[in-house]
């Protein structure tokens, strides 16, 4: 983050004083940092606490544990860790504007930052495969939706995720940011989700897992309209079938929601990666630093969908919480 917002004093100091190969500085006033230290804490823990329960709801429940619930399990394991390891680092380095935490951290929370938001769209797209094969092919979707279909799914997630992290790590792509001024000095620490990956980085982890959402989504929409029509038109004698199909449309509409939620939450970051290259690299880093906070909104934003749309959330939730206080 290397340029002022509007209306707020800075001055160029070394993020290490003593040392003369230190990064430059942005101090930003106190009165502009104070509120957003407490904007972001906040939305930190509502990460860690919103995933928390999710993980803890799902374990404790044993009508939960079908392939959807354990990728929406493993889904947020992704949001808590994310919210633990690499928030609070880079609260700190977005408004201190320089990186106080060692080198060797530096690519650990680089890498774990890539691997957590990575893996979110692949559980997101295999989500999608699931509700899929439940909504378009309902007969057989039991027999499908097996537990190792669904340990393939969880493990494809964070395999895809951690493959591509690495791989970005180890080719070391060049800086590409116009206004950055740490490039080879102490306290700097660069976001791997930032200009220096470019287009092909939006492309690979955003657009094609996308396209493939949306493509099966559609779909699953088109079908669901007519599973909609025979569904009101079934015998007495297949009425049993109304209540599971009319459940999984539910759920394929909720997860819906969560899927809207990741794609409003990071297309804008996503869409200037793509054309920030055409303009020359002419978007400010602060636009960045912005975009990237609004796509790490989508890790708290899903335990609240889930709390809204979803009856087993809050009924799981209303008893996790009772027995807790009755402890107390």
């Amino acid at each position: 983050m290397n340029s002022s917002p509007p209306g707020v004093a800075e001055a160029l100091v070394l993020c290490f004083q003593s040392l003369n190969e230190s990064c430059p500085r942005v101090v930003y006033s106190l009165a502009f940092r104070a509120p957003l230290y407490l904007l972001f804490t906040l939305v930190i823990t509502l990460i860690i606490s919103g995933n928390l329960l999710v993980i803890c709801i799902i374990v404790c429940s044993q009508n939960l544990q079908t392939a959807t619930h354990n990728l929406i399990l493993s889904l947020s394991v992704a949001g808590l860790l994310l919210g633990v390891l690499v928030l609070p680092p880079s609260m700190v380095r977005s408004l201190e504007t320089c990186w106080y935490f060692g080198k060797a951290f530096c690519n650990f929370h680089s890498v774990a930052d890539i691997i957590l938001c990575n893996t979110t769209v692949w559980h997101l797209t295999f989500i999608s495969v699931d509700r899929y094969l439940a909504v378009c092919w309902p007969l057989h979707y039991q027999s499908r939706a097996t537990h190792r279909l669904c340990i393939t799914m969880v493990t494809s997630s964070w395999g895809l995720a951690a493959v591509f992290a690495f791989a970005i790590t180890l080719s070391n792509p060049q800086i590409k940011n116009k206004d950055s001024f740490h490039k080879g000095c102490v306290g700097g620490c660069f976001a791997l989700h930032t200009k220096e990956i470019g287009i092909e980085y939006s492309i690979m982890f955003f657009f094609i897992p996308v396209s493939i959402i949306v493509s099966l989504y559609s779909k699953i929409f088109f079908i669901a309209q007519k599973h909609s029509k025979v569904i009101h038109s079934y015998t007495n004698n297949s009425k049993s079938c109304v209540p599971m199909a009319t459940k999984d449309l539910k759920a394929t509409k909720t997860l819906a929601l969560v899927i809207g939620n990741f794609i409003f939450c990071w297309t804008p970051f996503f869409m200037c990666n793509i054309v920030d290259p055409i303009i020359y690299h002419s978007i400010p880093s602060l636009l960045y630093e912005v975009l990237m906070w609004v796509a790490y909104l989508n890790s708290m934003f899903n335990p609240l969908i889930y709390a809204l749309f979803y009856s087993w959330f809050r009924e799981t939730a209303k008893i996790l919480v009772t027995k807790l206080l009755k402890k107390f």
